[in-house]
């Protein structure tokens, strides 16, 4: 095994990107060699080479699993069989993948499991643009523009100093020590994500560095907010944020928002759901004939 590295994340990129192509809004948050590097310790992932290569770690919810480097459906059967024997789940898997696997090896006895906690949150660009039906929300656009100057920059390394006082910040407000949340995961984001092809704003409210979003297009339209932060001194700053990216059609073109997971947090569940999400994303767990997944 293999620790993964930034050499590691160049190489395969545009490999893994290439197994979701043309999922459009389907596209799993998670399959992402940018997202896997910047959680790799979260996670505790490592990389199997070879000719059906993985990556293996544990989910959130402490599930050891391998995620497959290649098309399930073009992998022969004891292929399959033998990463399951060896790291017990395979994962994350969509809708697509799960059929596809159905289909090509139908005699390869698996169990198949979802946890709620897992699913991605999916909107359409156009609900962020009007918060039609979502009156609170477009509400609190409201009142902050009313109250205060809103500024904003695309996001650039010569930034980030700012944009780390706002993450500072925002771990004092929530009163969290620096790694208790995603914190060096988006410290790493701001170093890294303007020669990934992330795009990103930086928000000043009152002349003060007040918010940034980091986010990743993983499909044509299709972008995942992987980083929002914002001061809860300036209530609304975070509709805000999601607004104004959604609405800058000069930079990019947002049909779709992927809001990744909510990990079982019931304030995320919450927050997630407010904005009324169009789907969620189902990640399969493939297991071993009989087992039920840990949480």
């Amino acid at each position: 095994m293999q620790p993964l590295d930034l050499a590691w994340r160049d190489t395969w990129a545009q490999r893994i990107d290439a197994l979701q192509t043309g999922a459009g809004e389907h596209a799993l948050a998670d399959l992402s060699a940018d997202n896997l590097y910047l959680f790799r310790h979260a996670h505790g992932y490592q990389f199997v080479e070879g000719e059906w290569p993985v990556v293996v770690g544990h989910t959130y919810d402490g599930t050891p699993h391998a995620i497959p480097l290649f098309d399930v459906a073009k992998a022969p059967a004891h292929v399959l069989a033998d990463v399951l024997q060896h790291h017990g789940c395979l994962y994350p898997l969509s809708a697509s993948q799960k059929q596809a696997w159905e289909h090509a090896h139908p005699e390869l006895p698996v169990t198949w499991a979802s946890v709620r906690d897992d699913a991605d949150y999916v909107y359409t660009g156009k609900s962020f643009e009007t918060y039609d039906g979502l009156h609170a929300k477009r509400n609190l656009v409201k009142q902050l523009l009313a109250a205060h100057t809103v500024q904003a920059r695309p996001y650039s390394p010569a930034l980030a100093a700012e944009a780390v006082t706002i993450l500072q910040a925002w771990l004092s407000d929530k009163r969290k020590q620096a790694g208790d949340a995603d914190d060096l995961p988006c410290r790493e984001a701001l170093q890294l994500a303007p020669t990934w092809n992330w795009h990103g704003m930086l928000y000043w409210v009152d002349q003060q560095p007040a918010g940034f979003v980091l986010a990743q297009p993983i499909q044509p339209g299709v972008w995942v907010m992987r980083f929002a932060k914002a001061s809860t001194a300036f209530k609304g700053l975070p509709q805000y944020m999601f607004q104004h990216f959604c609405r800058d059609h000069a930079a990019r073109e947002v049909r779709w928002l992927n809001f990744e997971q909510d990990l079982g947090l019931m304030r995320f569940r919450q927050t997630k759901m407010s904005y009324r999400p169009s789907h969620l994303l189902t990640k399969y767990r493939a297991l071993p004939p009989l087992d039920t997944p840990n949480g």
